[in-house]
């Protein structure tokens, strides 16, 4: 009995880190990958509804307009937390999450200013703000998000969203669709599969090739585990700082994660800005 204890006690210490799981295929949301689980940049858990994210902290972005009816090139109510806005979360008319934002500030560090550079921008993943470009992903079909929302049965059974979209355009009306089943991936789209690394998952970047111009490289990459996709991420070259949950891998890391040979020019003169983005309550168990 007591070996038994110590058992549930251990599991129930890990869930309260790492969540406890849910009905729902992507039952979580959090950011950022660490080796050191109780730091605050890794598997740091976000509010999948409105009322969570006030008793959290995080403030209605009023500039950004309501949820889309002021004519923004975005769907849903934005929410920021101390004004980062690394992770800036959407949610619908009816309180869900509905998606997630990540702004880069114009104001890059002299040796990588101006990005994203104009093959960057070829993607129309950027759109501009007043101090950023932000790139946005939605969990939830966008033309619902703002009219009818989700209701709670949708969220119990969908939990934090149906697919990944990303937008590419001035309107979110246009976005790639992101397959769930990893084998539909390299069928369906040009994401080529990278590395498979432990609380993360199979690495797929899009078109990527070792004699690329690395101001062609596409921001998104994708994470599977048991086949499925659970985890996504922003990778952008510039090493900003203007987050606390900016993660910095050098260019020693990358046999880790891009596929092998990988373009030599990314992190050659400085490491790069990216943010891991999980959908389950579980990335410690991401074994690929």
């Amino acid at each position: 009995m007591c070996l038994l204890s110590a058992v549930f006690s251990a599991q129930a210490f890990l869930e309260s880190i790492f969540g406890g799981g849910g009905n729902a295929e992507w039952d979580g949301l959090k950011v950022g990958f660490g080796i050191n689980p109780f730091s605050k940049t890794t598997f740091d858990t976000l509010p999948r509804t409105v009322a969570d994210a006030l008793n959290d902290g995080w403030v209605l972005d009023k500039a950004a307009g309501n949820c889309g009816a002021d004519g923004s090139y975005f769907r849903g109510n934005r929410y920021l937390l101390n004004g980062d806005k690394a992770a800036m979360l959407l949610f619908d008319k009816s309180g869900y999450v509905a998606g997630i934002q990540a702004g880069i500030p114009k104001t890059a560090p002299p040796a990588t200013a101006n990005y994203p550079k104009p093959n960057n921008a070829k993607y129309h993943v950027f759109n501009e703000e007043s101090d950023a470009w932000v790139i946005t992903t939605y969990f939830v079909d966008p033309a619902t998000i703002c009219t009818a929302g989700r209701t709670e049965e949708e969220f119990k059974k969908y939990g934090t969203g149906d697919a990944l979209r990303i937008q590419n355009s001035t309107t979110p009306d246009s976005y790639i669709t992101v397959p769930r089943d990893e084998a539909e991936v390299t069928k369906k789209t040009k994401f080529i599969l990278g590395q498979c690394f432990y609380g993360m998952g199979n690495h797929y970047w899009y078109d990527i090739r070792d004699t690329m111009d690395c101001d062609d490289t596409f921001p998104v990459f994708l994470l599977y585990n048991k086949k499925r996709l659970n985890a996504f991420g922003w990778a952008f070259n510039p090493n900003y700082d203007s987050s606390y949950r900016w993660e910095h891998p050098s260019q020693s890391a990358f046999k880790y994660f891009l596929p092998l040979p990988f373009p030599p020019c990314l992190g050659k003169d400085e490491p790069t800005s990216t943010l891991h983005i999980y959908l389950s309550t579980n990335p410690i168990a991401n074994l690929c």
